[in-house]
């Protein structure tokens, strides 16, 4: 059979000549119209949920909230796995969705059977939201505001927080693309009323 490939491709040149370059042209082609991530999202279907309850310790946090959020879920169809953890004033539950499973319609079903678990945290407890419609690999960029070099004395920590929450916060807020833009470290700045 080889031998014939090999006599076919030698008496007819021209004819293997046109059909390699029709490959070649077909290749490049294909190259810049192939839809390639150079990162593919391999993460599956998932929706969180995020109770923040400062007051509470982790055990509090898990017997008040993650408990009775995880129970009121236990009905949604297509859920694959739950996996929770329960800190000190936060808790988090991932529920893995079917990766056929329309990731709106389970963030529906969830904020459902939420406020089903709502009803049995106590009131004013915690605060409960879902996490934004983002992967694994969501996290994009990550950047720090430092002060320019002869006013480190000016801004503190805590200027510099209150800068980012309230100032570059809100500018890429409304970016195209953007789901969320979270803040880390610095101090919240705080008033307290005095009666």
């Amino acid at each position: 059979m080889f031998d014939r490939i090999i006599s076919f491709s030698i008496r007819n040149k021209v004819a293997i000549g046109l059909m390699t370059f029709g490959l070649i042209l077909w290749g490049i082609y294909s190259i810049y119209h192939l839809p390639i991530d150079a990162q593919p999202d391999i993460t599956n279907n998932q929706v969180q949920i995020i109770s923040q309850a400062p007051s509470l310790g982790a055990q509090e946090v898990e017997q008040y909230i993650t408990a009775p959020i995880e129970l009121s879920m236990a009905n949604i169809p297509g859920i694959l796995e739950k996996r929770s953890v329960s800190r000190s004033g936060i808790s988090v539950i991932t529920l893995v969705f079917k990766d056929e499973t329309d990731i709106y319609w389970a963030r529906q079903q969830v904020n459902e059977q939420l406020k089903e678990a709502e009803a049995n945290i106590p009131p004013a407890l915690a605060k409960t939201i879902l996490a934004p419609i983002t992967t694994g690999l969501g996290e994009i960029y990550q950047y720090v505001l430092h002060t320019k070099k002869g006013y480190e004395g000016k801004y503190s920590a805590t200027d510099l927080r209150t800068l980012q929450d309230w100032l570059v916060r809100t500018q890429l807020a409304g970016t195209p693309g953007v789901a969320e833009v979270s803040g880390w470290g610095g101090f919240v700045k705080q008033y307290e009323v005095a009666a």
